[in-house]
């Protein structure tokens, strides 16, 4: 006879905003946590400054501050146990995406993380939903991620492409040898 499985944990959506910086802070640089990327790998960076964890953190931490959408945070018990940075596409570099008419609000998915203590109990999946609850409420039209196959070697963070296939989003594209471009309407 075999254990059951745990069941997966109750979960508490909120959108990484001022008041909610420690919590994103505490995660990230919690054992495990990524502290050295600090999510800016897909966002501008100004010109002429050193990309050092600190630096990432610092340019983070003034983007939440200054009312920037970013993602959002997963609690338990009132604890902060994963991410997911979701967010309007043009707060992110030039992601490959397609193109929209003007006037189109486009959101896009680009990181996951969960604590290694709640992986494997679909997360990812409840984040991608609430990401999509989070865009659609702030008025998004559509939202794009750009996940990898489940055995790709490196992107593992943007997500996998059965979560989104499961979520509704349908394949548009692909960028580079790794990543796929995949989007959801939330409105017609």
């Amino acid at each position: 006879m075999t254990e059951a499985a745990e069941a997966p944990p109750a979960l508490e959506f909120r959108p990484v905003t001022p008041d909610r910086w420690r919590d994103l802070a505490r995660l990230f640089e919690a054992r495990g946590g990524p502290k050295h990327c600090w999510c800016m790998v897909w966002r501008p960076w100004p010109t002429g400054v050193e990309r050092s964890p600190a630096t990432k953190r610092a340019e983070l931490e003034r983007t939440v501050l200054g009312g920037t959408p970013v993602g959002i945070l997963a609690y338990v018990e009132g604890e902060p146990v994963a991410w997911c940075s979701v967010a309007p596409r043009e707060t992110y570099r030039n992601m490959g995406g397609d193109e929209y008419p003007p006037g189109t609000n486009v959101w896009a998915v680009v990181c996951f993380f969960a604590q290694r203590t709640q992986r494997g109990r679909g997360i990812t999946a409840r984040l991608l939903d609430a990401a999509c609850a989070e865009a659609a409420a702030a008025g998004a039209d559509v939202i794009e991620g750009y996940p990898v196959d489940p055995d790709s070697p490196s992107y593992q963070f943007m997500g996998r492409l059965p979560t989104f296939l499961d979520a509704g989003f349908e394949e548009t594209g692909r960028v580079g040898k790794r990543r796929h471009v995949f989007r959801r309407r939330l409105r017609s």
